[in-house]
C-alpha cells in the first residue's frame, strides 16, 4: 500500500466513488463481519496504526472502530484534523477519511468513533488484484541481504501477493527501502506449487502499529523481470486461494 494518499472526491477518481448510504453501510458491515483489518492513517501517512470495525450504528449515524495502544496515540488521532483509512475487501482497496473521531467504550473496552462516511472509494485494480495470504500458515519470502558478514538469507512474511508483486512484513527493519532498491535471488516457497526464484524492487513502506502494541514495517515489493513460467505459478496460487475464500465465504 503506497503512503500518497488520494484527495477523496477528487475528479480523477469519481468514476470510484460511492455516495450510496446503503452501499458504504454494506461496505463497513462487511469490514466487521469478516473482520477486515484497516489501516489508519494520520499526520500526511507519517502514522499509522492497525484497526477494525467494531460496531455501525445506523440510527445514531455512527462508526466504532477499534482504539490505537497507548493513550497518547489515540490523542493524536482525536486531534489530527484528518484521518484517512485503506483496506482491503474481497479484493477491492476500500478508502475513506473523516476529521470528527472521537474515544468512547465498546463492550467495556477503549474504543474509537467516528461519523458514518458520506463518500468512499472504492478501487479494484482488475489486471492486478491483491489477495491477502493465509494468517494461520503465513507464507515466507527470503530475501538475500547484506551484512557485515556478507549476505544472508532472511525470511519475511507474506501479506498479500498479486500477479505484479508482494506485500511483506520487516519486523526486524533489515531491508533498505529506498524506493528503486532492488533484491535480486529472492525465493518465495508457494505451497503445492513449490519454491519460485525472483527479483523483488521497493516501492513503498509503511510503519504500522499493532493491535497488541508491536511495531512492524509493511513493505510493498514489485516482481522484476518475472518469467512467463514464475508468472504462470503466482496465477496459479493466486486462483487457488481464491477458490478457498469463496469456498469459505459459501460454507462448502
Amino acid at each position: 500500500m503506497s503512503l500518497a494518499l488520494p484527495s477523496l472526491g477528487t475528479e480523477n477518481q469519481s468514476p470510484y466513488q460511492v455516495e450510496s448510504r446503503r452501499e458504504i453501510l454494506a461496505l463497513l458491515k462487511g469490514f466487521r463481519d469478516k473482520s477486515q483489518l484497516i489501516s489508519l492513517m494520520i499526520n500526511n501517512g507519517s502514522e499509522a496504526f492497525i484497526t477494525s470495525v467494531l460496531d455501525i450504528d445506523d440510527a445514531n449515524n455512527t462508526v466504532i472502530i477499534d482504539s490505537a495502544p497507548g493513550n497518547e496515540a489515540n490523542q493524536r488521532i482525536v486531534e489530527a484534523s484528518s484521518v484517512f483509512f485503506d483496506g482491503l475487501l474481497d479484493r477491492i482497496s476500500i478508502q475513506f477519511s473523516s476529521s470528527k473521531l472521537q474515544r468512547t467504550q465498546f463492550e467495556g473496552r477503549p474504543a474509537l468513533q467516528m461519523p458514518v462516511p458520506t463518500s468512499v472509494i472504492r478501487l479494484q485494480r482488475r489486471e492486478n488484484y491483491r489477495i491477502n495470504t493465509p494468517v494461520s500458515m503465513p507464507i515466507k519470502c527470503v530475501i538475500p541481504i547484506e551484512t557485515e558478514s556478507g549476505k544472508q538469507n532472511q525470511k519475511f512474511s507474506l501479506v498479500d501477493i498479486s500477479c505484479g508483486g508482494i506485500a511483506i512484513l520487516d519486523d526486524r527493519n533489515l531491508i533498505d527501502i529506498t524506493i528503486g532498491t532492488c533484491y535480486e535471488f529472492c525465493q518465495i516457497d508457494i505451497p503445492n506449487i513449490g519454491l519460485i526464484d525472483l527479483t523483488l524492487q521497493i516501492r513503498n513502506s509503511q510503519e504500522l502499529t499493532l493491535l497488541n502494541g508491536k511495531t512492524t514495517r509493511r513493505i510493498g515489493c514489485a516482481f522484476v523481470n518475472l518469467s512467463s513460467r514464475t508468472l504462470t505459478s503466482v496465477q496459479r496460487y493466486i486462483m487457488k486461494l481464491e477458490r478457498e475464500r469463496n469456498a469459505k465465504m459459501t460454507g462448502m
